[in-house]
């Protein structure tokens, strides 16, 4: 008797175990008779009841849920092979057809990838890069201070202009994708890049296209600065030959108002009596032999002339 009677208990609480069953407030519940839906969702938190051993619980998340690509290589509208990393957020909000289409968050994954990625392919192809990476239209570019005003750099560093930018193209795919979602019972919330890079052939390409450009610019620069200092080198040259000339102009009339004073010194102090202008006349001949007869020097010179005059009276 006592046997029977824990086996009848044993029955009843296995029934019971198997009759009830508990949602969480973060999932939503399909169950399923023999591996086919029955009822509605249940997407009340608490304790539930079905069936016992022919109904089965199929939990489904009801949060936001995240999805987040790998990092994919596409081609831009312009040629440029780009590396692009996608993320998106989404959540089920039609749990019957999500588990009829999808059965689980796996293979809602996997479709997500299909689809988010071809549409981001799409966008990306009808697009030029300048599109992508930027995101506002009226940017305007940052001028080092010392650049400033010099019309030789107006042109220098403009920006290219765009007609969506990254925003734009976001929004683009977000709605392509958004409608073929609906039919997995899927709402997708929001779509943003994460990463845009060039791709890793064509980066040492762009990087040298870069250097070449900044090299160009740098180029650019040192001739100016060249120039300015050939011009600068030439002004100094200019002025410091002004400067010699101007100073041995002063100098030469410094010199000329010197000889003219000693010569009206001379004058007065040797034109005072026959005597003295004999004197002057003989010691200006004497200063004359200095300057003219050398160590080896041979004069001709005629009897009528001034110098030969005080010579013929010198002893051999």
């Amino acid at each position: 008797m006592k046997v029977g009677s824990l086996a009848a208990v044993a029955v009843v609480v296995i029934l019971l175990q198997g009759s009830f069953y508990t949602v969480d407030e973060v999932e939503q519940v399909i169950i399923t008779q023999f591996g086919k839906p029955v009822g509605d969702p249940v997407t009340s938190a608490g304790l539930h009841l079905k069936t016992p051993f022919i109904q089965d619980v199929n939990a489904i998340d009801k949060r936001v849920l995240e999805w987040d690509g790998e990092p994919s290589d596409m081609p831009t509208k312009d040629k440029l092979y780009i590396s692009v990393d996608l993320f998106a957020r989404w959540r089920i909000t039609e749990p019957l057809q999500y588990f009829l289409r999808l059965k689980d968050e796996r293979s809602a994954q996997s479709r997500l990838d299909d689809i988010l990625g071809s549409e981001t392919r799409n966008a990306v192809a009808k697009h030029e890069l300048i599109e992508i990476i930027r995101t506002t239209k009226d940017r305007v570019p940052l001028r080092d201070e010392l650049l400033a005003g010099d019309d030789r750099t107006a042109n220098m560093g403009n920006l290219v202009p765009i007609s969506k930018g990254r925003q734009g193209v976001e929004d683009e795919i977000f709605r392509a994708a958004a409608e073929k979602v609906k039919v997995f019972g899927i709402e997708l919330l929001d779509i943003r890049f994460k990463r845009i890079n060039y791709n890793a052939s064509v980066r040492p390409k762009i990087y040298d296209r870069m250097i070449s450009e900044r090299r160009q610019i740098a180029e650019r620069f040192l001739s100016e600065g060249n120039g300015e200092a050939a011009r600068i080198r030439g002004d100094r040259v200019r002025d410091l030959n002004k400067i010699q000339s101007e100073a041995y102009r002063e100098v030469e009339e410094i010199r000329g108002m010197a000889d003219a004073k000693a010569t009206e010194i001379y004058a007065q102090a040797y034109n005072q009596s026959d005597v003295s202008r004999d004197l002057y006349e003989f010691t200006r001949t004497l200063q004359a032999y200095q300057t003219i007869i050398g160590q080896d020097t041979t004069l001709v010179l005629s009897t009528d002339s001034d110098l030969f005059k005080f010579l013929k009276g010198i002893e051999p």
